[in-house]
């Protein structure tokens, strides 16, 4: 796999490749009673709501679960959901920005930057078993044989991230480098690997020193065969954070955006195989709402480290 250092991914550029790359095969609304009785005009762009997730594991993953997540909104909502992986999270936030989807799944920093520049409204969340929003945590890793026992140790090494805008593949991995006293700008032979997915196989194939690990990735992995105990050391884990936002393009029409709203907060995922849920690391089997105060924490945590928003875009 080659990789090439992607620090400031130029939105205008990647916005007509993520939307021409999109899965074409999209989530239909069933012939259900809602659907049948709403009519084209409750519906934009003829009837068509474009859902757009950001990229956290293959598109071999994603395809079927979120088409699956897809049918089962445009039954509540009436219309036809087309789902669409974007080929990276800056794409998303671009074709949010101009109008190119309705509804975005983002990670938390991109959601930040989404709802900054593209108007992007957290809604909904995975739920837990609990049946609040979910959590996950972020970690920094190396394999057995790497040399590297401690984080103060990566310095110099070559070191896997995500995706400058992901938050358990950029920021939190950033955050826990600096606390160990290495500048994750100049003290480490620093990759984008653009996914989740492509940074840990960097790390598990050793094409670099140490990488960034999320729990659901870990969750992913451990699915496909690629993760057993002792095949990585964990040398720092964060604390939890909130799971991706459901959100909303804020200047749909009201109505429309309410319908949805109501719809994305009370979804039930427990349809989804359980496999299938495995794979995405969710708690519960259902969405429920959530709020844009959730991510404050990721707002401080950006300004703690300084970093400009404004160049992620």
């Amino acid at each position: 796999m080659q990789m090439k250092p992607q620090r400031n991914p130029a939105l205008a550029a990647v916005l007509a490749a993520a939307i021409a790359a999109a899965i074409p095969q999209a989530a239909r609304a069933a012939d259900a009673p809602a659907a049948r009785a709403a009519d084209a005009k409750d519906c934009p762009n003829d009837g068509v709501v474009r859902f757009g997730v950001e990229p956290f594991d293959t598109s071999a993953k994603l395809v079927p679960i979120y088409d699956h997540i897809g049918k089962l909104l445009g039954e509540k909502i009436g219309c036809q959901v087309k789902v669409y992986i974007a080929t990276n999270y800056n794409a998303e936030i671009e074709a949010m920005r101009n109008g190119k989807l309705e509804i975005g799944e983002f990670g938390p920093l991109g959601y930040v930057l989404a709802h900054q520049v593209a108007k992007a409204q957290a809604v909904a969340a995975f739920s837990s078993k609990d049946g609040k929003p979910d959590t996950y945590w972020a970690s920094l890793v190396t394999y057995p044989g790497s040399g590297i026992k401690t984080v103060a140790e990566i310095r110099g090494h070559s070191f896997a991230f995500s995706d400058p805008a992901s938050t358990s593949g950029h920021l939190f991995p950033a955050y826990g480098l600096r606390k160990a006293g290495i500048n994750p700008d100049k003290d480490i032979k620093a990759l984008y690997a653009g996914s989740h997915t492509a940074s840990y196989e960097a790390l598990y194939n050793h094409k670099v020193d140490a990488g960034e690990l999320n729990s659901e990735q870990l969750q992913s992995a451990t699915q496909r065969g690629h993760y057993k105990d002792g095949d990585l050391i964990f040398l720092w884990k964060s604390d939890p954070i909130p799971t991706d936002p459901i959100t909303v393009r804020g200047d749909l029409s009201e109505p429309f955006k309410d319908r949805v709203t109501k719809a994305l907060q009370t979804l039930d995922l427990s349809t989804l195989p359980e496999a299938d849920r495995k794979i995405m690391g969710l708690g519960g089997a259902r969405f429920v709402p959530q709020t844009d105060a959730a991510y404050d924490g990721v707002r401080d945590l950006v300004k703690t480290l300084h970093i400009d928003l404004d160049k992620l875009s």
